[in-house]
């Protein structure tokens, strides 16, 4: 098997560098497999990783925090913060195939899959990780255009007071968002994303770190008195029994769906040089991602709950639980905007590169489909444009725009999915495919242990896409179109 896969990834490796060097790219270094040079580091990966994990989940956390309260809230945080960076190492490990140093490199989460594990379970990892994929785009679709809005209704609201109904539709700035992606989607792919993902991660920790001082402001101020406690919002002054326990679920799909990154880590290992090897360097950027985010996450989910206690607003800044002081409000969505127009491009790349590679494979002949035509830039090296890519992308931000605005509540969607996609993509597959790597042996200590988190993480992903479902019905039984609200 490993014989027989070790040909395949040679024969489709040959075909990439006589593919390049028909398309006569002469200013191009090719890799030890006939692709585009990487050059990708661990300062590059990490930010990759960073723009990919923190986005529209992170203000939701104070919420979170809320329903479960100081002891589960806090313990959630960290035990999804640690199971994600335990499976990340594990899946940065079968990047290259057999052997995690000296293996064939696998380029995209399903060709690990197809390495590692084949069959129908390949089949399986491609459904759940495009359908999220396709998801995430049109949730950060609909979140970006959320903080454009805010910067128009906090003004608004320092203008008229903050009693004033300041509504404003989202559809002119899903357009806006939708113009700047398809400009944006002509980036080739992920080796030329670096400075879009740094840029990105520049913008995640300001409004980071932006809502966490406007929450020590808020708990600073004299005479503030919040309720908050160790369980989270009480049953019987905030809300029902029922309530509780949706809310809790929901707060579990919230907290999954923040720390969703599996889906694209192995297309940002594939953008890293291989000197030094690749697994090592990607466990690192891991480990500065991840924690990177665990104590934004930590800071921005505490301190959040501890500034509005039990009543926490689901988007803390989106959802004006701060009005003063207006401009760093406006600077913070800025900030959200410009860091979604980032990760939105970190997980459509994925998306484009497997529908280019597979038109490419079936019909290899197309001048379409195949020929780049370089574009000369003054005092920059050549761009290259390619007429397939150029209509099949913008049709796809166009797309995703569309149900957007088709669908306005299409974040609960998001979180549904987020919640579903995070036990097999971040636990099942690299769990399964570790095993299969290492050859532990069944029943063994390791085996068993293994098993039991799978089991357990799929456990929670039940609970949660179950108050995902709920959510999403009770938020279309009160939805009205803005058109109505006037």
């Amino acid at each position: 098997m490993a014989i027989e896969l070790q040909r395949k990834n040679e024969s489709s490796m040959e075909h990439t560098h006589h593919e390049v060097m028909e398309k006569g790219y002469p200013g191009k270094n090719l890799d030890d497999d006939g692709r585009e040079n990487r050059t990708g580091t661990m300062i590059t990966a990490s930010a990759h990783i960073i723009t990919a994990v923190i986005g529209s989940g992170v203000l939701s956390l104070a919420w979170a925090m809320a329903q479960l309260g100081w002891v589960a809230g806090s313990a959630c945080l960290l035990a999804f913060s640690g199971i994600t960076y335990f499976t990340s190492t594990l899946l940065a490990d079968c990047y290259r195939s057999p052997d995690p140093i000296t293996g064939t490199r696998n380029y995209t989460y399903m060709d690990v899959v197809r390495a590692n594990l084949g069959g129908m379970k390949f089949k399986l990892c491609g459904l759940a990780q495009y359908v999220n994929l396709v998801g995430v785009t049109i949730g950060y679709t609909i979140t970006a255009s959320i903080s454009m809005v805010a910067v128009k209704r906090s003004n608004c609201f320092h203008k008229n007071g903050h009693e004033v109904d300041c509504y404003a539709a989202n559809y002119p700035f899903m357009i806006i968002f939708a113009c700047i992606q398809i400009l944006l989607s002509q980036i080739p792919n992920f080796h030329n994303l670096s400075w879009l993902s740094l840029v990105a991660a520049v913008m995640s920790f300001a409004y980071s770190l932006i809502g966490v001082g406007l929450s020590l402001a808020k708990v600073a101020e004299k005479g503030h008195h919040v309720r908050t406690t160790l369980t989270g919002v009480t049953i019987g002054i905030d809300v029902t029994g029922a309530m509780k326990v949706w809310r809790t679920f929901q707060a579990l799909g919230n907290i999954a769906f923040a720390y969703a990154f599996s889906n694209v880590l192995i297309e940002i290992q594939d953008t890293l040089k291989s000197c030094p090897p690749e697994s090592k360097v990607m466990k690192k950027a891991s480990l500065i991602g991840v924690l990177t985010t665990s104590i934004f996450y930590m800071l921005c989910g505490c301190l959040g709950y501890a500034a509005f206690g039990n009543d926490a607003p689901g988007n803390f800044l989106t959802g004006f639980g701060f009005y003063e002081p207006f401009w760093l409000i406006d600077f913070a969505n800025i900030c959200i905007a410009i860091h979604l127009i980032g990760a939105y491009q970190v997980f459509c790349q994925p998306i484009f590169g497997f529908v280019e590679d597979r038109c490419t494979r079936l019909w290899p002949e197309s001048g379409f489909i195949k020929n780049e035509y370089a574009i000369k830039i003054p005092f920059h090296k050549p761009y290259y444009i390619n007429f397939f890519r150029l209509v099949w992308r913008t049709a796809y931000v166009i797309l995703t725009a569309f149900i957007a605005m088709i669908f306005p509540f299409f974040n609960d969607f998001v979180g549904l999915l987020g919640a579903a996609s995070f036990w097999p993509l971040t636990v099942y597959f690299p769990i399964e495919m570790h095993i299969a790597q290492a050859k532990i042996k069944k029943y063994s200590s390791r085996w068993i242990w293994l098993k039991i988190l799978s089991w357990s993480c799929l456990i929670v992903t039940i609970i949660a896409a179950v108050g995902s479902i709920q959510g999403l019905a009770a938020d279309l039984k009160t939805y009205k179109p803005f058109n109505e609200r006037h």
